[in-house]
């Protein structure tokens, strides 16, 4: 059994309304997935976080040293391309390439195994994960605090029972927004904020301590990600749990956040930091530290399904009698490509989803679709 080929695609969405966070605006989605069959006709799919036609790029380096590999050894193949990427790239979009094609040999080795990816990883240590709703991102209005009250209003009466906001445009602002958003979704509705690393940790400081009334579940991203020992200091001057590690690549890249004491949760995207094959080892890393793990995820359901499956085979640390749900990030602004390329039993009911036994990572990809939305060369 061999790898036949490899294809990748960037297919970008042009957005109805631009929106904006504590850095830029965006009025697109834009992402590369990738396709790898085998030579019994089996399909998997994958994709990168990052610019797109870069990790398009990075796909396309890597293809000579995957092809005629036998796509059931995910681990061997993960090597190779770690041992001809490490010394040039051991951060980065080459490391999201690397993810983009592992995904899709994980995919590809359920369909080929006739087995779901979370068995295969281990096993299903959960059935239902709790998706937290990522919205509340700025638009350009008149009253942009009652905005987003409205709409973690809404997110609420829909049933999901945590949901995390933006901060990061000026200290103030995000103290009276937050303060909104907390009065829309009463009490019993989990609430974080995500600074997207806007603030220095005097800032950073003052707007944790100003917020605490609100009962925060966490502080996403308050400083640069390059600053552990900020990140370490800031977590002794809080009781607002500290979460950070989107940006981290690679368990290399996890083992420093960790050894600084730097977060209460770490927080790794699967297409962005080695893949599955590298996140069941990050994962295993985090429970060394007893650190809580909670997926980054930004794209289609590709990757949302592929998070779905790591977080249901997560340990449970520490195991008790009544278990917490595990949580996974659950985009709702616009995206075409989210909604449109893939069809899955993994939907978000009440709050919560069921995490599937179909074979590889357990959706459908429509090829129509992804010719609707491929970006022409």
């Amino acid at each position: 059994m061999k790898v036949t080929s490899i294809e990748s695609f960037i297919l970008s969405d042009t957005l109805k309304e631009s929106f904006y966070f504590s850095q830029w605006e965006y009025c697109e989605r834009q992402i590369c997935i990738v396709k790898i069959t085998c030579d019994d006709g089996h399909v998997g799919w994958g994709e990168g976080y990052g610019p797109a036609k870069l990790v398009k790029a990075g796909i396309e380096h890597l293809t000579p040293y995957v092809l005629g590999q036998n796509p059931l050894q995910t681990e061997t193949i993960w090597s190779i391309m770690y041992r001809r990427t490490l010394d040039f790239a051991r951060r980065g979009i080459l490391v999201s390439a690397m993810s983009a094609i592992d995904v899709a040999l994980w995919d590809l080795k359920g369909k080929i195994c006739d087995q779901p990816v979370h068995l295969l990883l281990g096993g299903k240590k959960r059935d239902v994960i709790l998706p937290y709703a990522t919205g509340m991102y700025y638009s350009n209005c008149d009253n942009l605090g009652q905005k987003l009250a409205n709409e973690a209003k809404e997110y609420a009466d829909l049933g999901y029972k945590a949901m995390k906001m933006k901060v990061g445009l000026g200290i103030e602002e995000d103290i009276e927004y937050v303060r909104m958003v907390r009065e829309a979704i009463g009490p019993d509705v989990a609430l974080m904020i995500d600074a997207n690393h806007a603030y220095c940790l005097r800032e950073a400081v003052q707007l944790a301590n100003a917020v605490e009334k609100y009962n925060i579940a966490w502080f996403e991203e308050p400083i640069s990600p390059e600053y552990y020992e900020q990140y370490a200091e800031l977590r002794s001057k809080t009781t607002i749990p500290i979460a950070g590690g989107e940006c981290e690549y690679l368990r290399y890249g996890f083992q420093t956040l960790l050894k600084s004491n730097s977060v209460d949760i770490i927080q790794p995207d699967i297409c962005a930091t080695g893949g599955l094959t590298e996140a069941k080892r990050i994962a295993v890393l985090a429970s060394v530290y007893g650190v809580e793990v909670v997926t980054h995820t930004w794209g289609t359901g590709i990757a949302i399904s592929a998070a779905l499956h790591f977080v249901s085979n997560l340990d449970s640390i520490p195991g008790r009698l009544k278990m917490p749900y595990n949580q996974i990030e659950y985009d709702r602004t616009e995206n075409g490509l989210r909604e449109e390329l893939t069809t899955t039993k993994m939907v978000e009911k009440n709050g919560e989803i069921i995490v599937s036994d179909d074979p590889g990572l357990g959706f459908e990809l429509n090829e129509d679709v992804l010719c609707k939305y491929l970006l022409k060369e």
